[in-house]
C-alpha cells in the first residue's frame, strides 16, 4: 500500500526558481496516496503556473486572501485546519521572516499563522541570504516554535554561485514527510472495522425498506481513523459518497450482507458500528414485482428480525478490544444509549437525537452526540461530522494510552485491557 494513503498535505509554494521542484513533489505525494491542496504565492506564480499546480494536484489552487470565490469554497481557516501536515516548499527568506514574526499579509502567511497543524519548511535561497544572521535568527525562532526545518543542501545555484541554500530534491522532501507522518500516526499498526450508511431490505425486486442515513458520519470516522494511521475496513450500505482514500471499502445492501462482511473482517483491534441497520426485513419477498390491483387492499407484509450486528461483534470469539456502537433516537437519547450499551455488550455508544427539526442529523453535515461508556456520559457540542469523527478518534487514542481509564471501562465488560495491544 502507498505510504501516505489517507493523509492530507497542504503545500505552500513561495517564490524562487526551486518552485519547479514543487511540481514533482505534488506528483510524488499523489503517487504515494496523499491528498494535496496547494497555496501559490504571488512570487511562486512567477515560476510555476496555477494551471500546472491544479492539474497535478487535481484541486483548485488558492492564491488570494481576499478572493470571494476561494474564501466561500475553502477559506484560509479551513485550509489551515484540514491538512495532516502543512509543507512550505520552497520556503523563501521573505516567507520565513513572516512566519517567524507573525506577519499575515497574504493567503500563505495568514494560513500559516492560523494553523493548528504541524508545519514543515524546505528553505531555498541564495547562499548569502541563507547565511545572514537575520535568516538564521528566523530559523532558530521557527525551530523553537516547533516548525520542522528541512535544511537546504550545498550546491550550485541558479544564479551561478555555490554554497548552502539549494532546496533539497522532491524525493528527499517526500522521505521527510513520510518519516514525520509515520512518527505522528498514533494508530499505526492497529486495524479498525467501521460500518456506515443504511441497509436496504427488499420488499420485491423493485421496492425496498430503508432509512434516511447518508453515511456521512461513518465515512468521516473511517477517514479519521485512516489519517491516524489505522488500517481501516469500511463496510457501507448504499450511499452516494465516494469511497474514503486509503480505506478498504466493501459495498453491501442488506443487513445480512453487512453482517457477513463484518464477521469476515474480524479479527480487528477496534470496531465502530455507525451504520443504521434496518431492524426488520420482509420475511419472504416475492421473486417478481407485486402488482397493484384496482380496488384491492394493500398487500400484507410479514416481517422478521434482522441480525444484530453490533451484538454479534461484541460477543464474537474474535471480539475487537474496543467496540463502539451508535444509537439514533427520536427521544431520550442518553437513556436509550445507556440501556443499549448494556444490552448489546459493547464498550461505548455514540448517542444522537435525530428527527429534530431545528437540528436535523440525517443527510446533514453536522451532528450533536453524547459519548456514553460504563462510567461517563459526555455531551459534545454541535460539530461538523468531520469534527465528531476527529474527536472520537482522539478519544480512542486517549483510551489506548490511558491504562487507568482502560482498566476502569473494561473492568465492567470483562474484556482485556486495550493498552496491551500498544
Amino acid at each position: 500500500m502507498p505510504s501516505l494513503v489517507g493523509k492530507s498535505v497542504l503545500l505552500i509554494i513561495s517564490g524562487g526558481i526551486a518552485a519547479y521542484k514543487s511540481l514533482e513533489l505534488i506528483r510524488l505525494l499523489r503517487k504515494n496516496g496523499a491528498s494535496v491542496r496547494c497555496v501559490l504565492t504571488k512570487g511562486g506564480s512567477e515560476f510555476v503556473t496555477p494551471l500546472s499546480v491544479a492539474a497535478l494536484s487535481e484541486h483548485p489552487v488558492y492564491t488570494d486572501l481576499f478572493s470571494l470565490k476561494d474564501e466561500s469554497e475553502m477559506g484560509h481557516i479551513r485550509l489551515s485546519r484540514e491538512a495532516d501536515l502543512i509543507v512550505v516548499a520552497p520556503a523563501s527568506a521573505n516567507l520565513l521572516s513572516k512566519m517567524a514574526n507573525g506577519i499575515a499579509d497574504d493567503l500563505a502567511s495568514t494560513t500559516l499563522l492560523a494553523s493548528n497543524k504541524p508545519i514543515m519548511v524546505a528553505p531555498a535561497m541564495n547562499p548569502e541570504m541563507w547565511a545572514k544572521p537575520a535568516t538564521q535568527r528566523n530559523i532558530d525562532t521557527l525551530r523553537k516554535d516547533g516548525v520542522y526545518i528541512v535544511d537546504p543542501a550545498h550546491g550550485e545555484m541558479a544564479c551561478g554561485e555555490t554554497g548552502r541554500g539549494r532546496m533539497i530534491e522532491a524525493t528527499e522532501i517526500l522521505q521527510s514527510i513520510e518519516n514525520f507522518l509515520e512518527a505522528s500516526s498514533p494508530l499505526s499498526g492497529f486495524s479498525a472495522l467501521v460500518t456506515s450508511g443504511p441497509t436496504y431490505e427488499p420488499i420485491d425486486p423493485v421496492r425496498f425498506i430503508g432509512n434516511r442515513s447518508s453515511g456521512k458520519q461513518g465515512h468521516a470516522i473511517a477517514t479519521a481513523l485512516a489519517r491516524a494511521g489505522a488500517t481501516v475496513t469500511l463496510v457501507t450500505g448504499p450511499v452516494s459518497l465516494p469511497d474514503p482514500v486509503g480505506v478498504q471499502t466493501i459495498h453491501v445492501e442488506t443487513a445480512h450482507e453487512m453482517r457477513d462482511a463484518c464477521l469476515n473482517a474480524l479479527p480487528s483491534d477496534l470496531a465502530v458500528c455507525a451504520a443504521a441497520v434496518a431492524d426488520w426485513r420482509v420475511k419472504a419477498p416475492p421473486e417478481h414485482k407485486m402488482k397493484k390491483q384496482a380496488g384491492s387492499a394493500p398487500p400484507a407484509l410479514n416481517f422478521t428480525e434482522n441480525p444484530d450486528i453490533l451484538a454479534m461483534i461484541s460477543s464474537h470469539q474474535n471480539r475487537p478490544k474496543l467496540v463502539i456502537g451508535f444509537a439514533a433516537e427520536t427521544e431520550n437519547a442518553r437513556t436509550a444509549a445507556q440501556e443499549k450499551l448494556i444490552r448489546k455488550g459493547c464498550d461505548w455508544i455514540i448517542a444522537n437525537q435525530v428527527g429534530i427539526t431545528e437540528f436535523p442529523v440525517f443527510g446533514s453535515d453536522h451532528n450533536q452526540v453524547t459519548l456514553v461508556t460504563r462510567s461517563i456520559c459526555d455531551d459534545w457540542p454541535p460539530l461538523s461530522k468531520q469534527e465528531v469523527a476527529t474527536r472520537l478518534v482522539d478519544a480512542i487514542i486517549n483510551h489506548i494510552k490511558n491504562t487507568g481509564s482502560d482498566q476502569n471501562d473494561n473492568a465492567a465488560t470483562g474484556h482485556p485491557n486495550f493498552s496491551t495491544a500498544v
